[in-house]
């Protein structure tokens, strides 16, 4: 059964929708390790109600590839095979990207390569757009840039604020990532340049 690294920084849903995904039986994984760079964040402390095992690995006052030495010795430490960025609002340094290739995910709030950075919503909102959604992908060394695994969309409504789109995206995201890790833990995804191809 593959293990999961989980890299949050703030309050974890998508973390908690991929563990109630696990115990549903909807995705056949298991959770590993779950690290914060912020000893503060909700999610880590979701993490430890859950019996999980949650370290804190500050980045403060530290280069990101010392930070990012850290959590690799953990990740590897637990036996990672996946790693999955759950809210995680730190940069990913070359070095974490080679040790992992092809094997770590992120969920972005947009339909990428629309709107990449932060406050995807917003931009989208101030853009003008009709549909908007999440994109979960593989990560690289460019930010929100790497191949896609599986999108989902849904309207921009005319009364939309920024946190009424934000809201109805997070549902969304909480169906698609533990969709697209399934996906990924059962080898039915081959990645061709920038196109995933999925196996039925």
């Amino acid at each position: 059964m593959q293990r999961l690294g989980i890299l949050l920084s703030g309050r974890g849903s998508n973390f908690l929708a991929i563990a109630d995904a696990i115990s549903a039986g909807r995705l056949r994984a298991e959770i590993a390790i779950v690290i914060s760079n912020l000893a503060g964040s909700p999610g880590i402390a979701a993490a430890r109600d859950r019996g999980l095992n949650a370290q804190v690995i500050p980045a403060r006052a530290r280069s990101r590839e010392e930070h990012d030495a850290e959590i690799i010795a953990a990740l590897q430490s637990a036996k990672v095979d996946l790693v999955c960025l759950a809210g995680y609002l730190r940069l990913l340094s070359p070095s974490f990207i080679r040790a992992y290739s092809q094997r770590i995910l992120n969920i972005h709030p947009s339909l990428l390569p629309a709107f990449p950075g932060l406050h995807a919503q917003k931009q989208a909102l101030e853009y003008g757009a009709k549909i908007a959604g999440c994109t979960v992908h593989f990560v690289d060394e460019k930010l929100d840039h790497g191949p896609i695994i599986l999108q989902r969309a849904l309207p921009v409504l005319p009364g939309d604020t920024e946190e009424s789109l934000a809201a109805r995206i997070l549902e969304q995201e909480h169906i698609a990532y533990p969709e697209a890790i399934a996906l990924v833990v059962e080898g039915r995804t081959r990645i061709e340049g920038r196109t995933v191809r999925i196996t039925p």
